[in-house]
């Protein structure tokens, strides 16, 4: 099976307009979470989000063509033969009340949209699987590579802070009434994020033939279900558990010790319980060092994976996870496994995982880079 690098990355976040701008602030454990503007929070649970203030509500125009627009022109030329996926829960859901405009609701609009600005041939298909889409489209991405259905594809991920989403979260009572605080024993609920993430995903014949930087190798994955509720997680993280032990199978050949855990975290009492307990079972009394980047830059929905993805490669190549912004008391079992301040780790592999609604769980694996620019 050909193995698969990653060759190109970018993020747009509440903390930054940039991957770089993003790691360094993570790194000094900033927030991009604050109180909302665009829409009156007065009758939710939270008037807080990780929002990027420059984006500003038109009616004739998406604030996620903005975002994504910033997000693309970051990246390198493309290969024209390039696959295109992207991920996204609700799309451009800032239109919904425009008439007109029905068509750009639909998930399928960015990736064609995408497709037609960078002028690739392949029109896409986009993956909306809860919190876990950009994960399980990487996978996807990975794959056909992996399989010779193609020799390289960009996978784009994005979802933006609305009325819409933040009512139904709050409705829900899945939010915190303050910033999140992942793997906290007195955690309350998630915040939510917006921001978006690209990465090009190049088969290593491909790559090397034209001397591409091999950021981080896309080493394993793994996709499962445990259907155990419509929004609550299998408390013994049954579908993580198998998520994650098929990618550490790896692309063919089986994966060595995980260096690190970047975790889904969301700061949501059982979410962070099914995840500790997930590696538990897995990775029995050695469990990694964990962080999550959801207190600093929110729960990004579709976004998440491909953010951190892109986040993972830093950390391997600085072989360091970011603080756990938020955490100041981990709950039990978590005291030596996540931190409120950077932990250093040592290992040519790191775990990222991703949950969402419906029991949908998504891991990767990523390996340690050869290059970086």
């Amino acid at each position: 099976m050909e193995r698969v690098y990653i060759t190109d990355a970018a993020v747009v976040t509440a903390l930054g307009p940039t991957l770089s701008d993003t790691w360094h602030l993570l790194m000094a454990g900033n927030s991009g979470i604050g109180k909302i503007n665009r829409f009156d929070t007065r009758n939710y649970l939270s008037d807080s989000a990780a929002w990027i203030r420059d984006l500003v509500p038109d009616a004739n125009r998406s604030m996620l063509t903005t975002l994504v627009e910033r997000l693309v022109s970051q990246l390198s030329p493309l290969d024209p033969d390039a696959l295109v996926f992207t991920a996204t829960t609700k799309s451009c859901i800032d239109l919904i009340d425009t008439p007109g405009r029905e068509a750009d609701l639909l998930c399928s609009s960015m990736a064609r949209y995408i497709s037609q600005q960078l002028n690739l041939a392949d029109r896409g298909i986009n993956i909306s699987a809860a919190c876990a889409s950009s994960t399980i489209a990487i996978a996807k991405a990975a794959q056909a590579i992996a399989l010779g259905q193609a020799q390289s594809a960009l996978v784009c991920s994005m979802d933006l802070v609305t009325e819409f989403v933040f009512s139904g979260f709050s409705a829900l009572r899945a939010m915190s009434p303050e910033p999140a605080k992942p793997f906290d024993r007195n955690r309350r609920g998630l915040t939510l994020g917006e921001g978006a993430g690209a990465l090009v995903l190049t088969g290593e014949t491909r790559a090397r033939a034209k001397g591409m930087n091999l950021l981080a190798e896309v080493s394993g994955w793994g996709i499962a279900g445990d259907a155990s509720h419509i929004t609550a997680p299998d408390r013994e993280g049954a579908g993580l558990v198998r998520a994650v032990t098929k990618a550490l199978e790896g692309n063919g050949t089986k994966i060595p010790a995980i260096g690190a855990i970047s975790a889904h975290g969301t700061g949501t009492v059982y979410n962070d319980a099914m995840e500790l307990t997930a590696f538990k079972r897995v990775f029995q009394d050695k469990i990694p060092p964990v962080n999550s980047v959801k207190g600093a830059l929110g729960h990004t929905l579709g976004a998440g994976g491909g953010i951190e993805a892109a986040l993972g490669i830093k950390m391997l190549d600085h072989q360091v996870l970011p603080p756990t912004v938020g955490l100041s008391l981990p709950e039990p079992g978590a005291e030596t496994l996540v931190s409120n301040q950077p932990m250093d780790f040592k290992g040519e592999y790191l775990l990222t995982t991703n949950s969402g609604f419906g029991g949908i769980n998504a891991a990767l694996v990523l390996g340690r880079g050869e290059s970086l620019s």
